[in-house]
């Protein structure tokens, strides 16, 4: 039984990681009449140190990308420290303004991280239930 805290472990980083993600999302709505605004997405939570701890093998970390002067001199700049949030790549159109927030695209997001949510959130309760058997707590 030694895989069931990794798995409660990994519940609770997808859900922060929703958590954080409506937060964007919700900035991304306020934000969609802002000039000049663009669309915000928050990174997908890395799991590898999870799983190579269930299968005892090596761990492959997300590979980062350090900003060289060469890069600054055409402009590139260093991403925010460590929080996820990154320039969202998949919006379909920009306002004459410079604006690419799309209601739509982000209530679809919505939609989706809701669903995601309830998942999560059922995967939870069955494996509290089952840990409730197991321990004869039921």
């Amino acid at each position: 039984m030694g895989g069931t805290p990794n798995l409660f472990q990994g519940i609770e980083r997808a859900m922060q990681h929703l958590s954080g993600r409506q937060k964007v999302i919700s900035q991304n709505i306020a934000n969609s009449e802002t000039a000049g605004f663009k669309a915000r997405e928050v990174e997908a939570p890395d799991f590898s140190d999870l799983l190579a701890a269930q299968q005892g093998g090596p761990r492959v970390a997300r590979p980062r990308i350090s900003i060289t002067s060469g890069m600054a001199a055409l402009g590139a700049s260093q991403p925010r420290g460590g929080s996820g949030i990154v320039l969202d790549a998949d919006t379909m159109e920009t306002k004459p303004d410079g604006n690419n927030v799309t209601l739509e695209e982000q209530l679809l997001k919505m939609g989706e991280m809701q669903a995601d949510f309830t998942a999560l959130t059922n995967l939870y309760r069955k494996q509290l239930g089952l840990m409730k058997v197991a321990t004869g707590s039921r």
